[in-house]
């Protein structure tokens, strides 16, 4: 598989996502330079980072390859395919497939800030054109 297939891996945890973000930053990192990344922020060991690597690769998320006596790890989707995914899924099951729906609950929850209203108002304009 190739970094331009557009093949939706199986769902990734929450944690399997925190080592797909270093790879994103990184684009290629050995299980040890993910840990340096993570391990510390999150309580955990290198021998979780390989269990999370194993996980990634089975999932057909990343890709490994050896690299003399250690692997090197890189992502087989890219971060926007993945967010865009996400997305999606969080607006299909939380308000019935309708954005503006997520917007609004957003805006009645007062987590929008005068800055995301601007942004969001720039995109709309942005859009119509």
């Amino acid at each position: 598989m190739s970094k331009s297939e557009n093949t939706a891996p199986e769902r990734i945890s929450e944690a399997e996502h925190a080592v797909m973000e270093v790879l994103w930053n990184r684009e290629t990192a050995t299980a040890a330079e993910v840990c340096e990344e993570v391990c510390e922020k999150r309580g955990w060991s290198l021998p979780t980072v390989k269990t999370l690597l194993s996980r990634l690769v089975q999932k057909q998320a990343i890709e490994t390859r050896p690299d003399g006596r250690r692997f090197l790890y890189s992502p087989l989707m890219q971060r926007s395919d993945y967010v865009g995914g996400e997305s999606r899924r969080l607006v299909d099951r939380l308000f019935g497939g309708k954005a503006a729906s997520l917007v609004a609950h957003l805006a009645e929850s007062e987590a929008l800030t005068n800055d995301d209203v601007a942004e969001i108002e720039a995109l709309l304009k942005e859009l119509r054109q």
